[in-house]
């Protein structure tokens, strides 16, 4: 996912210091500068040797000097859940790295109070990514470099620099289009919205307005989603945690694989004081489900809104090292809350069920299998008896999609 490189740039290079107060300089320092960039190889479940790579060669110098002079591009009130998995040592160093790259810097020193505590470079990069995995809005930043000088070999300094894709006022210009797209975005919220419907209303808008496209530029980051309406899992994720916490919703990045094989990208989400996992890329239903012939399958796919750990688990996997609760609550599930939960094959609830659907105009209707043996109940009554024509009465054919991982059934009606 991550594909994080790193190379040596200059090694073990004498230099003679002038020690601040000591009015001498002292011999016997070294110098060693490394770059970490951020591979951008997102191999997402429908990837090949296609993904896109970004080239980080053409990263430009961020500016020096007086912070108030720079735009400090960190919104407020941002949910840092991965700043709280850090120790207090760490979250030092992640005040300084935050600062950093919200102000695009470069040459800043890492607190040094922390090298005293034991940690060293080896630390940078796990703080890094927090920094990254809890501020979507650092779309500019691509990677990072640090120069660490020891003495006798103790390491007595680490500097740090972000590296960036664009100059500050480049990255000033797409900040405020970025902010512009998400305040019309999310004027169409509902009012007084709870977290759900706060949850469902991102969800269902990202998926309709955004087209999943392993070429689209910026690819990586929430621009791509908010300006350009294209992206892959990576965009999708960061502009999914940055409109809802926005809105006032808990949400963070959540990085690892799928069950093919390839890297991805997701969210964690807090409803109502409960956390779930949301991917609003394989919500996408064009993109994630198998279809049946060649019928037009319905827009957006509600199996992987508001998800346990049980459930996401049958398709995604954490990286090593990601640390995330353990969500069991179904409370916020979609199928749950829209009743389309079902523990059992109930004649009349689904009777009553379908019913409900028609009287609301729908042409499409999913519903959720609490376990295998109801699923596998509904699919001899509904699809091997055909007994979907008893419930759901339409002009037209009707196709089906089915999700034996996620227990689920889609009918909708076609003309085709």
């Amino acid at each position: 996912m991550k594909g994080i490189r790193l190379r040596t740039v200059m090694a073990a290079v004498a230099a003679v210091c002038l020690l601040a107060g000591c009015g001498r300089q002292e011999e016997g320092w070294n110098e060693e500068t490394f770059v970490q960039d951020i591979g951008e190889e997102m191999n997402e479940r429908t990837a090949s040797s296609d993904s896109v790579t970004e080239d980080n060669g053409s990263a430009a110098s961020g500016e020096e000097g007086d912070r108030e002079e720079i735009v400090y591009f960190r919104e407020p009130d941002t949910f840092c859940y991965a700043y709280d998995t850090l120790s207090e040592m760490q979250k030092i160093w992640y005040q300084d790295i935050d600062r950093t790259l919200g102000n695009m810097l470069t040459e800043q020193e890492l607190s040094s109070e922390v090298l005293k505590e034991g940690l060293n470079e080896t630390d940078i990069d796990r703080v890094f990514q927090c920094v990254l995995n809890d501020h979507p809005e650092y779309f500019y930043v691509e990677g990072y470099t640090y120069t660490k000088y020891t003495q006798m070999d103790k390491l007595v300094k680490l500097v740090f620099s972000g590296t960036y894709s664009m100059t500050v006022e480049e990255a000033k210009e797409r900040f405020a289009q970025i902010q512009l797209a998400a305040e019309q975005l999310l004027a169409g919220a509902p009012e007084d919205a709870s977290d759900y419907e706060k949850v469902k209303y991102v969800y269902e808008t990202l998926i309709r307005e955004t087209d999943y496209e392993l070429s689209a530029p910026d690819n990586q980051n929430i621009y791509s989603v908010l300006v350009n309406h294209a992206s892959v899992c990576q965009g999708y994720a960061k502009a999914t945690q940055y409109l809802l916490n926005r809105l006032g919703t808990d949400c963070t990045l959540v990085l690892g694989t799928v069950d093919t094989g390839e890297g991805h990208a997701w969210n964690l989400v807090k409803v109502d004081g409960e956390y779930y996992y949301v991917d609003t890329t394989w919500g996408d239903a064009s993109y994630q489900t198998e279809e049946e012939g060649s019928f037009l399958m319905p827009e957006i796919n509600y199996d992987y809104l508001c998800v346990t750990t049980d459930q996401i688990s049958r398709t995604h996997a954490l990286d090593a090292g990601e640390l995330m609760p353990e969500c069991t609550s179904l409370e916020a599930n979609y199928y749950v809350k829209e009743g389309a939960y079902f523990t059992s094959f109930e004649e009349e609830r689904i009777k009553a069920f379908f019913e409900e659907a028609s009287l609301e105009g729908k042409s499409e209707v999913t519903l959720k299998c609490g376990d295998e043996a109801v699923y596998e109940e509904f699919k001899k009554h509904l699809l091997e008896e055909q007994e979907i024509f008893d419930y759901f009465e339409h002009d037209g054919e009707i196709a089906y999609a089915q999700n034996a991982k996620q227990l689920s059934l889609t009918f909708w009606v076609t003309n085709e």
